[in-house]
């Protein structure tokens, strides 16, 4: 759900929650140039071009302090400036702030290429964009139009050559090339997902997902308001898209979220709107995806809006993001990813978790909680998967993405 200039549908009620947020400030308002590369991330460390982009890689524990980089909405009441840039421990979880980069606008959500080098934002916004901003000194390397309405998500295909988004305002995905230097160009391909027809209470398509699949053969897009998974094959050499599988939800369930078990075959999918999730089954050749039955979330019955669900490296735990009960629930991972058995729930000690991340070693999990402006840090027991929060949640104006490096 939305856009916090008010001019899209996606989030109508963004306001309310960024109005409750005002007055929480995280990082501060300079430019801060800084000469200072990024380490590279590990093949497959969440945010970066990993097909399997939300698993917790598992990479040697870093030393020192780490980059954190934080979306916003610019244009929201209590919004934050830009992208807020911080540090935080590896050790013990503390973030502090670090600065802000400037001159992007709505960046809701954030995707780190492969060599580390460049950041890339969403602009979500009535004439949505992407931009690319040069992480040794934080230069905004230009942005370009995604075709669309209300872009909230993007991911970088594995070989680093193109970025992939979702407009959620207008249900459609978008492809760029992105060159030697990281900076993107012109669009090579958009697709609107004009069928199947809206699922119930929705006025048309929502893309809310776009990613790549472990084997990095297809590409898939998520896209609520039809209460469908589209799966693409991605022309390496000119960016277009082709259709080869479409897999349905229950009607009105509203699919915002796929993540893939490290071992490739099933992924895992949150229902934004009936407050379930689905073990989906998935077919490296065809790519076609088959959505299983609907499970509990743990949260009760009352609205919830689950969010976005994560899993570990070793494939043995899932964990969901749930909005309205501002928790986190626990599964366990069974039967070689085909099975999810829910364990528990933990509070985030924030007000409606809109992203979760791992840190690179998966030992963190960061969640950015956008009504609360802030973001918490837990601990990750890597034998049991159990939680434990670490201090305090560090104030972030309208925290909607937290992308640990």
């Amino acid at each position: 759900m939305g856009s916090a200039n008010g001019g899209c549908s996606r989030r109508g009620f963004v306001g309310v929650l960024a109005g409750a947020a005002s007055g929480l400030v995280g990082c501060s308002t300079s430019s801060g140039s800084s000469s200072e590369a990024v380490p590279a991330r590990t093949p497959g460390s969440l945010g970066t071009v990993s097909p399997s982009v939300t698993k917790a890689p598992s990479a040697p524990a870093p030393t020192g302090p780490r980059p954190l980089y934080l979306g916003t909405y610019t244009s929201a009441e209590g919004g934050g400036n830009g992208i807020g840039v911080a540090r935080y421990d590896p050790d013990s979880g503390r973030i502090t702030g670090a600065g802000t980069i400037t001159g992007v606008t709505n960046p809701s959500y954030l995707a780190l290429h492969p060599d580390g080098r460049t950041l890339y934002a969403v602009a979500e916004q009535d004439a949505g964009a992407v931009t690319a901003v040069r992480l040794s000194d934080r230069k905004v390397l230009g942005s370009r139009g995604t075709g669309g309405a209300g872009p909230c998500h993007l991911s970088v295909h594995p070989g680093g050559r193109w970025l992939l988004s979702a407009n959620y305002g207008s249900g459609s995905v978008a492809v760029h090339p992105i060159d030697s230097s990281g900076a993107l160009g012109e669009r090579r391909d958009t697709v609107t997902h004009s069928s199947p027809a809206p699922g119930p209470g929705q006025d048309g398509p929502h893309a809310h997902q776009f990613l790549t699949s472990p084997d990095g053969g297809h590409v898939l897009a998520v896209d609520l308001g039809t209460d469908t998974v589209y799966s693409y094959r991605l022309n390496e050499r000119t960016g277009a898209l082709t259709e080869v599988s479409r897999a349905r939800t229950r009607a009105g369930a509203g699919p915002r979220h796929l993540t893939f078990h490290p071992g490739g075959r099933y992924a895992y999918l949150a229902n934004e709107n009936d407050n379930t999730v689905a073990v989906c089954a998935y077919d490296r050749t065809t790519g076609r995806l088959a959505v299983g039955a609907a499970q509990s979330t743990g949260t009760g019955s009352g609205t919830n809006y689950p969010a976005q669900l994560l899993v570990t490296a070793n494939g043995s735990y899932a964990y969901l993001a749930n909005r309205g009960h501002n928790s986190l629930t626990r599964y366990a991972v069974e039967a070689d990813g085909a099975r999810l058995r829910l364990l528990d729930t933990v509070a985030v000690n924030g007000d409606f978790p809109r992203q979760i991340a791992f840190s690179p070693d998966g030992t963190l999990l960061f969640t950015a909680n956008q009504r609360s402006s802030s973001v918490s840090v837990f601990h990750v027991d890597m034998t049991s998967g159990a939680l434990r929060a670490a201090g305090r949640p560090f104030a972030s104006p309208v925290a909607v993405c937290a992308l640990p490096l």
